[in-house]
């Protein structure tokens, strides 16, 4: 694809172009971000709806469990094939494929029967999910010359702030308004009208780009990396259910030998080919392997603790929806504000110290939750919660933010759009598997013959028992923080105008802040300059 700007900049600024072209491309740019709000949205917005949904549905907690696990397993199963189809295929064609797919996904969650029905059509949701995502970035790459980058990714953080806030708010009016007696069912149904919009327009003013050497499609890869997750994530989810059988325990026992086979096949595609779904070599860089143990631990704390902090508020507390909703507005302003000062303040005098600060931070504010939630019980209000919340959204943000860059800083500049990929997909992973351990963590605490009025209690003591956990995850994260390199790399500009995928991928940080590392994309397209078909 041709960008309708000039590539290059001269040492007296950048070149600025103008005309009917260079609106085009706002537009096309505008029609990519609505897309990666819709996702970031689609993500926060469940939890606040999920007592609703069981109520309504008659859901297990296993169900509900695999409402959000299930979305998030097929997100990151399929993130890194999302990005290579859209470098071999086209990046606009698989954009519009997922943004179809994702809208199609959404109608089948809203008009769900049952909750076998809205489980599946989840999945489905993730998985079209992860074709349209990686394509946002991958596009604005390619469409954006470097000295503009800057003012798109601005836009982009500021999208995702916005989504931020607005997601569990959105959710909560729409399920409390109960438009036409669905309850629950708008939170998805409201993707329809955008999704079509982004279809349509998507189609006029997106350009068509691919990446020149695109790698083949490793699918015995990510059929591998999905049948371990599922394998370890199932029996987690439905163990307690059934009474923790012996298959259960066989299955997690044999999701080690599956990952096992996974390196093993690995290492031999990319003697073979040059071209694995994962690029072990990256593991080498300790800065990389210490980074992806971080994402890692930090999706499963984050994993656990939205879900259950719902549960907590609506199931324990009796809360309505939309008290839910807006108790947790602090929390996403202090993600916010914090996410913007650490990338622009802190991190370039400090390094990794405020990453470090941001993870005993948000023990703190775990800690004084804990407290809060034993010292006022039942009673808790609204105002009460604001100090813990703000203290842990403060620390969230001084990690999510910079922490793709960090990550990145020692990768080498041919391998950062893989390891950009990876370092997605494993925090979504860990995501899910923190989902999984909801079952163990927080309803292992709740005795299902405990009496009605007992229940709130229950769900209030297992909230603190989860937040232990939490703390627990966050504190080793710490530790292994001091593996990243003091500070991260410069961003730099080739020859070519080519910014390097290290300063590109920082902008998905900014997507973290909210749970949206999805945003970042898995493509290899990440690294390339801006394209031509």
């Amino acid at each position: 694809m041709t960008s309708s700007a000039p590539l290059s900049s001269t040492a007296s600024g950048p070149m600025v172009s103008s005309g009917p072209s260079d609106r085009r491309r706002w537009f096309a740019l505008a029609i990519v971000m609505t897309a990666a709000f819709m996702d970031l949205v689609d993500v926060t917005i469940v939890n606040i709806a999920i007592p609703s949904i069981q109520e309504d549905t008659g859901a297990s907690f296993s169900s509900i469990q695999w409402i959000t696990a299930g979305y998030a397993l097929a997100f990151a199963a399929g993130l890194i094939t999302g990005g290579r189809l859209g470098d071999i295929y086209g990046r606009k064609r698989l954009f519009l494929i997922g943004i179809g797919g994702f809208t199609l996904a959404s109608a089948l969650c809203g008009f769900a029967v049952n909750p076998e029905m809205l489980v599946a059509s989840r999945i489905l949701q993730g998985g079209t999910a992860a074709l349209m995502v990686p394509q946002v970035l991958s596009i604005v790459h390619a469409t954006f010359p470097a000295h503009e980058r800057g003012k798109v990714f601005g836009l982009f953080g500021a999208i995702v702030g916005l989504g931020a806030v607005s997601g569990p708010l959105l959710g909560a009016l729409l399920t409390e308004w109960n438009i036409a007696g669905l309850e629950w069912r708008p939170i998805f149904l409201i993707n329809l009208p955008v999704g079509l919009a982004g279809l349509l327009l998507g189609r006029k003013f997106i350009t068509e780009s691919k990446a020149p050497k695109a790698l083949r499609l490793d699918l015995i890869g990510v059929a591998l990396v999905t049948l371990g997750m599922l394998m370890l994530i199932y029996p987690l989810t439905r163990g307690r259910e059934l009474g923790w059988p012996l298959w259960g325990h066989v299955s997690m026992a044999g999701s080690l030998l599956v990952f096992l086979a996974l390196v093993l096949f690995e290492r031999a595609k990319a003697r073979k080919d040059g071209s694995p779904l994962v690029e072990l070599s990256l593991f080498r860089v300790k800065s990389f392997a210490a980074g992806i143990a971080v994402q890692l631990t930090f999706g499963i704390g984050l994993g656990i603790f939205f879900l259950v902090w719902t549960l907590y508020m609506q199931k324990g507390l009796g809360w309505s929806a939309l008290r839910a909703g807006t108790t947790g507005v602090p929390f996403s302003i202090a993600v916010s504000f914090a996410a913007g000062i650490s990338v622009q303040k802190l991190v370039p005098k400090f390094g990794r110290k405020v990453l470090q600060a941001g993870a005993l931070l948000m023990v703190a504010g775990l800690l004084i939750y804990i407290w809060e939630s034993d010292r006022y019980g039942m009673g808790i209000t609204s105002w009460q919660m604001i100090l813990p919340l703000v203290v842990m959204g403060i620390g969230m943000g001084l990690i999510v933010a910079p922490l793709t860059d960090m990550v990145l800083s020692e990768v080498p500049k041919e391998h950062s759009g893989s390891a950009s990929g990876l370092i997605n997909t494993v925090q979504q992973m860990g995501n899910a598997l923190g989902l999984g351990l909801v079952a163990v963590v927080f309803f292992g605490s709740i005795d299902d013959r405990s009496a009605p009025s007992q229940m709130g209690p229950a769900f209030a003591e297992a909230f603190r028992n989860s937040l232990w956990w939490v703390a627990g995850v966050l504190a080793v994260i710490f530790l292994v923080m001091f593996a990243l390199p003091a500070r991260p790399r410069q961003q730099v500009e080739d020859g070519d105008g080519a910014v390097d995928a290290a300063g590109v991928e920082s902008a998905a940080g900014a997507g973290n802040a909210a749970g949206a590392a999805d945003a970042a994309g898995g493509s290899e397209a990440a690294k390339e300059p801006a394209l031509t078909p």
